[in-house]
């Protein structure tokens, strides 16, 4: 049965910290890729500015997996959110005073990157703590939906922001953003657990026992599978939104918002779809292999996107199949996850859900440099029905649900 996750208190009290961090966290980035074009006025360094904030999440992010499964998470996100908000400051500081060139921005990127790299799975495992299992579902749909919406509202705040104010004002208001989400988050209690007496293991020791584990998981191997395949398919062609608009559309700017529009709602819709959700495995195992059935379907159709009313119902339609995908994905594998393992296992996903769309957008793209649109997406689309192909007799059965 569907339970919602605002009837548990906790995530209520959670929510509203949770919806400015997120938020700040978005301006920041829209404000360092503003600042890069700013000084340089090259899409080169735009984009090597955005590499480094991406960078530490393939290095570090399984490292701060395994410190999510050794402290309180909720202690952890007071850390994370603080040091975002101090590395904002810290940019208006730097910007009041002049001082805010190439490298000192390359540097406050990078260690920003090293933030979000943290952030990610100490959030990921907290919320397991705010909810029965039955709401989890809800609660990171839910958590989905403010994600979206966010990427969408936190660059439209940040450039608001300096049209009216300035680039140090912009900073600080971001900073004052993620105070606010520390002060709320303070009043979120009663998510620790019982401390063990036991002597933790090493990192390293601790990192082979996770790996060990998910070989092991039969279940959770299949959703990372999924993960993948949409990480390859679906999340690939939304990071390749602006190739898209100008090559099968020849469109312009305003053609490239359409898009974008089209998939921020799709985005929303799938969000809202998983948190509408119980925690039945099966249930959830079934829409995530429809999702990718779907998408790829989609995908396979990129030969008639010559319209750009067509154009924008598949954007939409595979925007909301991958956020599907995704959320379910997550709900699964902090379904399955045995606790003493989250924080390992789910940064291991999180690398995973986040590493493979830029890895995907580099080959589909070149194929697409070379070969067009639609005979790439048909490669990543049959890579996704041959394995919804492989997975389909393999849904969990009943007595792996509660």
């Amino acid at each position: 049965m569907h339970r919602s996750a605002f009837g548990q208190p906790r995530f209520r009290r959670y929510f509203p910290s949770t919806c400015l961090s997120t938020l700040g966290s978005w301006i920041i980035r829209f404000l360092f890729g503003w600042t890069a074009w700013e000084l340089t006025a090259s899409a080169f360094w735009v984009g090597t500015i955005a590499g480094l904030m991406l960078v530490p999440t393939f290095l570090l992010t399984p490292v701060f997996g395994i410190t999510a499964d050794r402290i309180n998470p909720r202690n952890g996100l007071l850390v994370t959110i603080s040091l975002a908000g101090l590395l904002a400051a810290l940019a208006a500081i730097t910007a009041t005073l002049g001082l805010l060139e190439l490298p000192a921005l390359a540097a406050l990127a990078l260690v920003f990157g090293a933030v979000t790299s943290a952030h990610t799975p100490i959030r990921l495992a907290f919320l397991p703590r705010l909810v029965e299992r039955e709401a989890l579902p809800s609660a990171i749909g839910y958590s989905a939906i403010i994600f979206n919406t966010s990427r969408i509202i936190g660059p439209a705040l940040g450039a608001w922001l300096l049209l009216v104010t300035s680039v140090p004002a912009a900073f600080a208001t971001a900073a004052l953003i993620c105070i606010g989400a520390v002060l709320l988050l303070t009043r979120v209690t009663g998510t620790e657990r019982e401390a063990s007496s036991e002597a933790k293991p090493p990192f390293i020791a601790q990192l082979r026992a996770g790996l060990g584990y998910l070989r092991r998981d039969t279940m959770l191997k299949q959703v990372f599978l999924l993960t993948l395949a949409s990480g390859m398919l679906g999340r690939t062609v939304i990071e390749l939104l602006p190739a898209v608009s100008g090559k099968l559309l020849a469109g312009d700017s305003a053609t490239l918002a359409t898009l974008t529009a089209a998939a921020g709602t799709g985005s929303i819709l799938g969000g809202l779809l998983v948190s509408r959700q119980s925690g039945h495995l099966r249930r959830l195992f079934h829409i995530v292999l429809l999702g990718l059935s779907l998408s790829a379907m989609t995908a396979f159709s990129a030969g008639l996107w010559r319209e750009l009313w067509v154009t924008t119902l598949a954007i939409g339609l595979i925007a909301g199949c991958t956020t599907t995908i995704g959320t379910g994905c997550q709900a699964l594998t902090q379904l399955t996850v045995d606790e003493d393992y989250r924080g390992r296992v789910m940064s291991l996903w999180a690398v995973v859900a986040m590493g493979t769309p830029a890895i995907g957008a580099v080959l589909v793209g070149s194929v697409a440099d070379v070969a067009g649109f639609p005979l790439a997406f048909a490669g990543t689309a049959l890579f996704a029905l041959v394995v919804v192909l492989k997975l389909r007799s393999r849904a969990p059965d009943h007595s792996t649900d509660s």
